[in-house]
């Protein structure tokens, strides 16, 4: 099966040996995103509410660029460094997911690139 690489410059650029997400199919596979506004590549990290909404808008960002949207996102996984924002990330999830949502994990982790206090990665699948 061929691979193809979506990329856009509406979303971070790789910051390591990585692509933002391949597509296999009619599965693409997502690449985590940190909170870097893509225009700066700066952390967008006033508050954690800030990261949170940027993450979730690199995602979207890239689910764009491979003619997705973040309602075709199969699968979610969330990365925090304080389990203790589990609530927030729900609140704000809300606003950039709806019913039926994907599957999700949440995972605490010791610590994240550029010092993020979350990440998100996704699987979408288009019909």
């Amino acid at each position: 099966m061929a691979r193809q690489i979506i990329q856009t410059d509406d979303a971070p650029a790789a910051i390591g040996t990585y692509s933002q997400a391949v597509r296999c199919g009619n599965t693409v596979y997502l690449s985590g995103q940190i909170p870097l506004d893509p225009k700066t590549m700066q952390m967008n990290n006033a508050s954690f509410e800030d990261e949170v909404h940027q993450v979730f808008k690199n995602l979207a960002a890239v689910a764009k660029a491979a003619d997705a949207t973040l309602a075709d996102v199969a699968k979610l996984n969330i990365f925090l460094t304080d389990l203790a924002h589990f609530a927030t990330v729900n609140e704000i999830m809300a606003q950039y997911f709806q019913a039926p949502f994907p599957a999700r994990a949440a995972v605490g982790v010791a610590q994240l690139p550029k010092g993020a206090r979350v990440e998100a990665d996704a699987i979408i699948v288009n019909d």
